[in-house]
């Protein structure tokens, strides 16, 4: 491979850019294509220069633990960023604030929140994923979502500028921000309360056995696959379809949780998301609700 043949320039730079990167390996339904070019940055000076070189000339997507995504068989087009460890740190603060690097689980928010006795964040405990998709997608469960608790996040453009971002200027919705197009989340604030350690893992631990007893966790999945429209439960509506066990090529409807999909054998994207149109459809022929995919389905078909 000639230097022509990469994105930018890479003197300098301290991360990993691989070409052709498989993603299967790196999302939790384990099917879909590769991503053109993969760069894992070093730190943040190694992504805002990496972004600063590529100038908006390809399309980026961050990529974090992959549990809410579908990548399509024939690949993800232009450059996927992959934040690991150097990304992960977490702090607290005096205030009750936690200052997460987007690489960082979930579940290890929730416990640093509790053994610093923050309440509030307990709800991250019961999300499969990273603090920048946290952010990206106003992830929520048991009855909370990240709009509620974050104070802002840093962000790095398309063009390598890091700026700063209120809560308010996501302007999030049901799964859903404004954050700009290209932008890669690299840090959030969030504003805890104060708390007694024993009561927020007492709430910890009720979520986790929620999660068991409910959701197929030991399986390729992808997390819950369609919003909850308006006043109903998606789930409800896919089982009153007929859909609870459906299968399609190697793709199925969860038994355990019928808003889940399953990769069951060797399936394809194409087998997983065709599963899930038809899922969607047999919900609007029977009870006239269009379900919305709560999944991300990025890349070329």
């Amino acid at each position: 491979m000639t230097a022509l043949d990469e994105p930018v320039d890479t003197a300098g730079l301290r991360g990993k850019l691989t070409p052709a990167a498989p993603l299967a390996k790196l999302v939790w339904f384990k099917a879909g294509g590769k991503a053109d070019w993969l760069f894992e940055p070093a730190d943040l000076d190694d992504l805002r220069l990496f972004l600063e070189r590529l100038d908006g000339r390809l399309p980026v997507m961050a990529l974090g633990l992959g549990s809410n995504m579908i990548v399509r068989d024939g690949g993800v087009p232009g450059v996927v960023i992959r934040l690991g460890k150097p990304f992960a740190k977490i702090e607290t603060g005096a205030d009750h604030t936690l200052t997460c690097g987007a690489g960082a689980h979930g579940i290890l928010v929730a416990s640093t929140a509790r053994d610093a006795g923050i309440a509030g964040v307990e709800f991250m405990r019961g999300i499969p994923g990273t603090v920048g998709g946290f952010v990206r997608m106003n992830g929520g469960a048991y009855g909370r979502e990240v709009s509620d608790v974050l104070i802002d996040c840093d962000v790095v453009l398309s063009d390598g500028k890091l700026v700063t971002l209120p809560a308010k200027e996501l302007r999030y919705t049901y799964r859903h921000s404004e954050l700009p197009e290209g932008a890669v989340v690299v840090r959030a604030r969030f504003q805890g309360e104060p708390g007694e350690p024993a009561a927020i893992r007492a709430t910890m631990d009720a979520i986790g056995e929620a999660r068991e007893q409910s959701q197929p966790l030991r399986t390729k999945t992808g997390g819950s696959t369609f919003k909850n429209p308006p006043g109903k439960k998606a789930w409800e509506l896919v089982d009153a379809a007929g859909c609870r066990g459906l299968k399609m090529g190697g793709a199925q409807v969860s038994e355990k949780h019928t808003n889940f999909l399953l990769n069951v054998e060797d399936a394809t994207s194409a087998d997983i998301e065709g599963l899930g149109e038809e899922v969607r459809r047999r919900v609007r022929e029977n009870s006239g609700v269009e379900l919305e995919w709560e999944i991300q389905r990025v890349g070329r078909p």
